[in-house]
């Protein structure tokens, strides 16, 4: 990733991005229904990385998979680059977790952005304890092999009914995850970073007292040139 489009994006929100990513025709990149473990942290921002699972099969499944170090979760979590967001596929099912407090103490070990299933993790308590960020659909105790069954690294998949690719860029912050297409993640840290600049000018005026009509959206002339000589004023 461009290193400056990773700062821009550190800087600007998933609803902010959602809208960029609208305007172009992209409605579904947000991740549903998955929250950050510890939401007071800065954004997350890498390019993904993919773990997807499947319905568990109980022959093929037994708690002796762990014993093969070339076991799927296993080396998404040591394959994961750093930089870089595991997102794992867990079909929407938290019934049995997707990883646990160990396997996320070593993404953050490993220099990892973060991770994001739309499953459940284990030890939730510990992993919002590690200043790691992690987003998940809600805490669940049973191993993912009760209902999961590991099956490819670093393949196309679906999170929260988002598509993820690999190398796709993931931004994360209070309210939830956002996927960039990669090819875009440069334009859309620009329009976003532009769009922040003018909702933060915006959110100032109104509390200052001023109506939202004819500011937000701009259509006043008065509004643009009250935002030209705020960018100037605040070095924006």
């Amino acid at each position: 990733m461009n290193p400056a489009t990773r700062e821009q994006l550190m800087k600007v929100s998933t609803a902010t991005l959602c809208t960029a990513l609208f305007k172009r025709g992209l409605r579904n990149q947000f991740i549903q229904d998955v929250r950050p473990l510890n939401p007071g942290l800065p954004n997350m921002v890498g390019e993904a990385f993919t773990l997807r699972y499947m319905p568990a099969r109980e022959d093929l499944n037994p708690i002796s998979v762990f014993l093969d170090r070339n076991h799927p979760q296993r080396q998404a979590v040591e394959q994961c680059p750093e930089g870089a967001v595991l997102v794992i596929d867990s079909r929407k099912d938290a019934r049995a977790a997707s990883a646990g407090g160990i396997l996320v103490t070593r993404l953050m070990k490993r220099g990892t952005a973060g991770v994001v299933t739309d499953g459940g993790f284990r030890d939730s308590p510990e992993i919002a304890k590690l200043g790691f960020p992690a987003y998940h659909c809600r805490p669940s105790a049973p191993t993912n092999l009760t209902v999961h069954q590991a099956i490819d690294i670093n393949v196309p998949i679906g999170c929260g009914d988002a598509p993820v690719f690999p190398g796709d860029v993931i931004v994360g912050d209070a309210e939830g995850v956002i996927v960039i297409p990669a090819h875009l993640a440069d334009e859309i840290a620009a329009e976003a970073t532009e769009m922040t600049a003018f909702e933060d000018f915006v959110q100032e005026k109104v509390l200052e007292g001023r109506s939202i009509l004819g500011l937000y959206p701009p259509t006043d002339e008065q509004s643009r040139s009250d935002f030209a000589a705020w960018r100037q004023a605040k070095g924006r």
